[in-house]
């Protein structure tokens, strides 16, 4: 009688197992899927990111379920080792994000999707004890007072390709502010080919010699590592509408105007009002541009972005060395030579 009920015991235990598991089963699925967040990713003009703003806890993972809604696009955090992640339309894809410090991060798609693809920013507020991601120091454009928007034109350029191997030959003739980080940082080549022309000890180089020593200092202040990180940088980012070789003909601006930051006329111009134009950015490639340029005022540019250019700003999204690697890397198509044969 015993073993009957021991029997017909275990039997029933069975039945309430099996009734119990898809129960416990659907309980535990909808339990992780309450903390999955799931987010769309769609071209700006279809509306970009689903949610504008994430939230999350220090050590605590945030579960995110993406997919795309229209194009490929890409999930990023700027400033972050974490991998980028493409998203497939019609595809869901799983990834989970975990942040150390509190502090306001920005995700964004790094795959180009169109002419808005800048507009695809977002932001993941994350609270909680601990010491607090840095804020950055005021930038040295406005530390310096320089108008990013002010024409920078240079009033001499070289004659022809300027070689850093060449002005090698001449740097123990420089003064002791020529090579010089901030000197460097705070002014154009073309500014400080002048301040060297009015050298005594510089006054029999001839103009070329001057701007193969110009193409020296500028690779002093850099190396082929991060030059190399530089390039990377700008195909990934900047290629689609600054061009490979730097003229402004990507793929992405090659039907748009040249902007003319001296019309301001606003009927030919109305991005200069509205800030919802585009145009296709400037040649890199024409010495007249660059050389007038500062490092400090290029950081800026990256740093800030556009304003109604379409130039994407990207402050939130690389770190204070990775701009000074394409700053560096952009001089190049300047100089008009390999980046690494300067």
């Amino acid at each position: 009688m015993n073993k009957e009920i021991v029997a017909r015991s275990i039997v029933v235990l069975l039945i309430i197992i099996a009734i119990a598991i898809p129960f416990g089963g659907r309980w535990l699925f909808s339990n992780n899927q309450a903390n999955v967040i799931e987010l769309h990713a769609r071209m700006p003009e279809n509306g970009g990111w689903s949610l504008e703003t994430l939230y999350g806890q220090v050590g605590q993972p945030i579960h995110l379920r993406i997919t795309s809604d229209d194009v490929v696009h890409g999930f990023a955090i700027g400033r972050s080792e974490l991998p980028t992640t493409d998203i497939l339309p019609g595809e869901f894809i799983e990834t989970t994000l975990s942040f150390d410090r509190p502090g306001r991060y920005t995700f964004y798609c790094n795959r180009w999707c169109g002419p808005n693809h800048w507009r695809m920013r977002g932001t993941i507020e994350i609270s909680g004890e601990g010491e607090p991601i840095p804020t950055d120091p005021q930038p040295l454009f406005l530390q310096l007072g320089i108008d990013l928007d002010s024409p920078h034109n240079t009033e001499t350029i070289p004659t022809e390709t300027a070689s850093a191997e060449r002005g090698a030959r001449f740097a123990s003739l420089l003064p002791a502010y020529a090579v010089d980080r901030d000197t460097y940082l705070s002014t154009s080549p073309s500014r400080f080919w002048s301040r060297l022309r009015e050298e005594p000890a510089l006054s029999h180089l001839s103009d070329q010699n001057l701007w193969d020593t110009i193409a020296w200092i500028w690779q002093q202040q850099t190396s082929p590592e991060n030059l190399a990180a530089g390039q990377n940088l700008y195909a990934a980012n900047c290629a689609a509408c600054h061009g490979e070789t730097g003229k402004g003909d990507g793929v992405i601006v090659r039907d748009l105007p040249l902007w003319d930051p001296g019309n301001h006329n606003s009927e030919t111009k109305p991005h200069q009002v509205t800030g919802e134009g585009f145009v296709r950015p400037s040649d890199f490639s024409d010495p007249n541009y660059l050389l007038g340029a500062s490092p400090a005022l290029i950081e800026g540019k990256i740093i800030r972005g556009g304003m109604g250019t379409g130039m994407p700003y990207w402050g939130p999204i690389f770190t204070t060395q990775q701009i000074e690697n394409l700053v560096s890397y952009l001089y190049s198509f300047a100089w008009n030579s390999s980046p690494l044969d300067q």
